[in-house]
């Protein structure tokens, strides 16, 4: 150990984050002792004392809290970074600043952010030990030091300004991350519990003969539907800036979420939902993200009338024949939400669109809604709009460039007037044992012979004994996943169509990857996939797919 270096305390009863922070700051040269309880940190701080303590909050004998009040008490001179889990309440950290910790950082700690903060507090304190030691000698150089005892209580006011901002930003961001990763999680697994529903009502009703009963299937697969359309809401809080534009039916969008759109508002709010008519009121952006950008507004307009009150929601058509800042001349579909509130003054206005900006109450906002909902008209190739009286109320209105009627994408049989196999071998590879089953025996329902596999493996091994017609290919599997299992079929057999199965992979991310694949999103309805499988095996290919010689 280099005791020259500044000794770090690293307090951690969890072995794999106590031996990530250690491996972290012995690589940036610090000196590193381990602790593994609360007793021990004390005896430690004690007998080696160390220059920085880097202490969880939670141990299993004494809270990492009253340990920090007791370092402090003790050797008031020692620095404390406390941390935590991602989930800590916001009162624990307020207690653990309290309690005298000199910073806080939520785990997982990114490693360049973790040594940062260790030597930033390390130099405050540094700079702290000068200022005592300024102030032991005072009152002989009171007056040659005033200027440098000025000038170094500046710069020190200044570093703590500087760091409150950065820990502040670093919570922040550091909680988006953890709503996004978990928002794709829960994603990919509640749309594959959708897909496995999907799959069982249609075997269902190939049993059932009774109207009402195929009535209540159909209910229930518009349910799903509708999960999955939720979401994919739910995903666009994690991929704010993952837009992959088509054109859009914004008519067909609105009267969709109407619905949801009432409930969440309330009865005491009146919420109108009206659309130009006799125009096709369609546009070049992300269906998900636009839905997001419309419950924003809505949401913002629900809580500026304080739940009581209207909202008023309209689509229609404008033309700009000149460009007007941020908005180029041009067609573009414009959809407004309109409030009976009290307005904004124009210094919110004017701040109203920046990340993180809000005039709600700590806890209640976290001034995300409008740079959405402006990150979503910029990258429509539009702009976002505010209007507002104060005492009157605002009209927030997204302009999205004008998209071409033909390009909607709905679900046709166009071309396949008979969407059956003709005994083509298909190949199904997905890890959920329910989506195998029941996509076989669909799909040998609909003419195919299907073999599965439940790992990318085992694919891999039964391409190359007999290549199939088709793939049917999960993203999302443990071991080798559906992107790599693809890059080597191709490799061998690049004629064979391959379909991805996905709950919520990145379609820009498959097409790079895998040129010419095809996506369907779980969970799917059973023509969607049917339609799929033959567009692929109609499409140009240049001889049968044949085992290699």
């Amino acid at each position: 150990m280099n005791r020259h270096a500044p000794l770090i305390l690293n307090v951690d009863d969890t072995e794999a984050a106590r031996y990530a922070k250690r491996r972290t700051l012995s690589h940036a040269g610090f000196a590193v002792e381990d602790a593994v309880s609360g007793i021990e940190a004390l005896q430690k701080v004690e007998a080696l004392r160390p220059d920085l303590v880097l202490l969880d909050v939670r141990l299993p004998d004494i809270s990492g809290i009253d340990v920090c009040k007791q370092i402090k008490q003790r050797w008031p001179a020692t620095a404390v970074l406390q941390t935590s889990a991602t989930f800590t309440s916001p009162a624990d950290r307020t207690r653990g600043l309290e309690g005298g910790a000199d910073s806080y950082l939520i785990q997982p700690i990114d490693p360049e952010e973790l040594v940062a903060s260790v030597r930033a507090l390390l130099r405050l304190h540094a700079a702290e030990d000068k200022l005592r030691q300024l102030n032991e000698s005072l009152e002989r150089r009171i007056v040659e030091r005033t200027s440098d005892l000025q000038e170094l209580n500046a710069q020190l006011v200044e570093q703590i300004a500087q760091r409150e901002h950065a820990e502040a930003a670093l919570v922040q961001s550091q909680k988006m991350e953890a709503v996004g990763q978990l928002a794709a999680t829960m994603a990919h697994d509640f749309n594959n519990i959708l897909a496995s529903v999907v799959g069982y009502m249609y075997l269902m009703r190939r049993k059932v003969d009774d109207p009402a009963l195929l009535a209540l299937s159909d209910k229930a697969l518009s349910v799903v539907d509708r999960g999955r359309r939720l979401t994919s809401r739910v995903l666009a809080f994690a991929r704010s800036d993952d837009l992959v534009t088509a054109a859009v039916d914004v008519r067909t969008l609105l009267h969709g979420m109407e619905d949801w759109l009432r409930q969440t508002v309330g009865g005491a709010v009146t919420l109108t939902v009206a659309t130009d008519e006799g125009v096709d009121l369609v546009a070049t952006t992300d269906a998900s993200q636009l839905e997001l950008a419309i419950l924003n507004l809505v949401i913002n307009a629900r809580d500026a009338i304080n739940g009581t009150g209207s909202i008023g929601l309209h689509a229609g058509v404008q033309r700009r024949e000149t460009a007007d800042g941020d908005l180029p001349a041009g067609d573009y579909v414009v959809v407004s939400v309109k409030d009976s509130g009290s307005g904004m003054t124009p210094d919110v206005v004017a701040r109203a669109f920046d990340p993180f900006f809000t005039t709600k109450p700590v806890g209640q906002g976290t001034g995300l809604g409008l740079a959405q909902v402006g990150n979503v008209a910029r990258l429509s190739r539009g702009a976002a709009r505010i209007n507002t009286v104060e005492g009157e109320g605002t009209t927030v209105s997204i302009w999205l460039a004008w998209g071409d009627a033909s390009q909607v994408e709905t679900f046709s049989r166009s071309g396949f007037g008979d969407l059956s196999g003709q005994g083509e071998r298909i190949l199904l590879v997905d890890d959920e044992a329910d989506i195998r089953r029941t996509l076989a025996q669909l799909l040998g329902d609909s003419g195919y012979e299907v073999e599965s596999a439940a790992s990318g493996l085992e694919a891999l091994t039964l391409v190359a004994v007999s290549p199939p017609d088709l793939l049917l290919l999960d993203v999302l599997m443990p071991g080798i996943g559906g992107l790599e299992v693809a890059r080597r079929v191709r490799q061998v057999h690049p004629r064979i169509p391959i379909i991805f199965l996905s709950a919520h992979a990145d379609a820009e991310t498959i097409a790079a990857e895998v040129p010419h694949a095809a996506l369907l999103r779980k969970p799917f309805m059973r023509e969607e996939l049917n339609l799929q499988i033959r567009r692929c095996l109609s499409g140009p290919r240049a001889a049968p797919v044949t085992p290699p010689a």
